[in-house]
């Protein structure tokens, strides 16, 4: 049975970065003992264009390759196998990891760096060799020297010969953290973890708040975002989620302004709490599900006239996508399902018949002069609850300690 030996992760975007490179790579260096932590230790060493990570187990290198794809900052990875410098090894091996790759209708073409200059064989000679012999044990393949479907890569180092074949797709973008952090508005629809999704591709460290109204809204509508969160929180950073008491704020919104503008003070009141959150953390900027027209919060004048109560960069990523092509991520992320529980958030519920799709920004403002909602705003956060993702397992037993 062949074995891997280490995994080669190429950097992609990062490759592109200048003097800050060793800091975008010591990132993912990080993420990733961050988010295999619960595993044996291992080997992580870093190059200036690729990282070699080397378990000590063959279960721990079978975990890291299924769960690598999740980790942003790699554009791809293979696993690399290695065996000692003689020639019927090299043969053997050359051919076992070529037999563990989909080989129907498939091209094919052998590389070879001699980084050991010793070995018997010169680099055309060792191509030559391996190329015939895995030609000879697969004759289903054809060579093709441009673009082949498979390129069995050989490295001649001094302590052994490396190989590898299968080149598997990372994630892409930047480290989780490279970026900076900013406060996500994690309502338990489809859109907004789709966001936070799409921000941590860009780099972007994630805090999330969620606006809890009960009795209205009910326990498991906050069991919904609280699993939601914890989804977000497996792609290589903990995700530290915030959950405002959000009911007296909107009964009072609900007997102070008229019904067709109530949702866009509703939305005013989330961003104005959203941004002391946000400065309280020290988040950089905040982060909404929002698609450009998708409902009546969600058109431009709707947008213009939440976004005048703070300066604060408000990221909408999702602003000008379709609802299917959000769909369709959601489901690869494996946040729809949860998603779709059906269980409402506060802004369902207290969702007006007609409400304005243009809202004057100056007659909101007038309408809101008549209730100070500072105080208010003040309290929801001071009591806000505070859950950190993912969740430390804990030890069935430690209560009897």
């Amino acid at each position: 049975m062949l074995e891997w030996k280490e995994i080669l992760i190429r950097y992609g975007e990062l490759s592109t970065k200048g003097r800050n490179r060793s800091s975008f790579t010591g990132r993912l260096r990080d993420n990733i003992r961050y988010a295999f932590a619960d595993l044996p230790k291992f080997q992580i060493e870093t190059e200036r264009d690729r990282m070699f990570i080397r378990p000590n187990e063959q279960e721990t290198m079978n975990q890291l390759i299924e769960r690598l794809p999740q980790i942003f900052g790699i554009q791809s990875f293979s696993p690399v196998a290695s065996c000692s410098h003689d020639l019927e090894d090299i043969k053997q091996t050359a051919i076992k990891v070529v037999e563990s790759i989909d080989r129907k209708d498939k091209t094919f073409k052998v590389t070879v760096k001699r980084s050991y200059k010793p070995f018997e064989m010169e680099t055309n000679e060792l191509q030559q060799f391996v190329g015939a012999n895995v030609l000879r044990t697969f004759p289903e393949i054809q060579v093709q020297m441009k673009k082949p479907d498979i390129e069995l890569r050989v490295e001649v180092r001094r302590d052994a010969v490396y190989m590898m074949a299968e080149v598997i797709p990372g994630a892409g973008g930047l480290p989780i953290g490279s970026n900076g952090k900013s406060l996500l508005m994690l309502s338990g629809g489809i859109d907004s973890p789709v966001a936070g999704y799409q921000m941590l591709k860009r780099g972007v460290r994630l805090d999330a708040i969620h606006f809890h109204s009960p009795p209205f809204t009910s326990e498991r509508s906050k069991e919904k975002v609280m699993d939601l969160a914890d989804k977000l929180s497996r792609f290589g950073a903990s995700v530290k989620l915030h959950i405002i008491p959000f009911t007296a704020i909107q009964q009072e919104i609900q007997k102070q302004i008229p019904d067709n503008v109530s949702m866009t003070t509703t939305r005013r009141m989330m961003l104005k709490i959203a941004d002391l959150v946000r400065e309280e953390t020290q988040a950089l900027a905040i982060i909404t599900g929002e698609s450009l027209g998708q409902v009546a919060s969600q058109t431009l004048e709707s947008l213009t006239a939440i976004n005048a109560v703070t300066n604060t960069p408000v990221l909408r990523p999702l602003i000008s996508y379709d609802k299917q092509d959000i769909i369709e991520i959601a489901q690869q992320i494996d946040t729809y399902e949860v998603s779709i529980r059906p269980y409402e958030d506060c802004c369902t519920i207290f969702t007006p018949a007609s409400p304005k799709t243009k809202p004057k920004l100056e007659k909101v403002e007038y309408y809101e002069s008549f209730k100070t909602f500072d105080d208010m705003i003040t309290e929801a956060v001071s009591e806000r609850e505070i859950i950190m993702f993912p969740k430390k397992k804990q030890d069935k037993f430690s209560d009897l300690l």
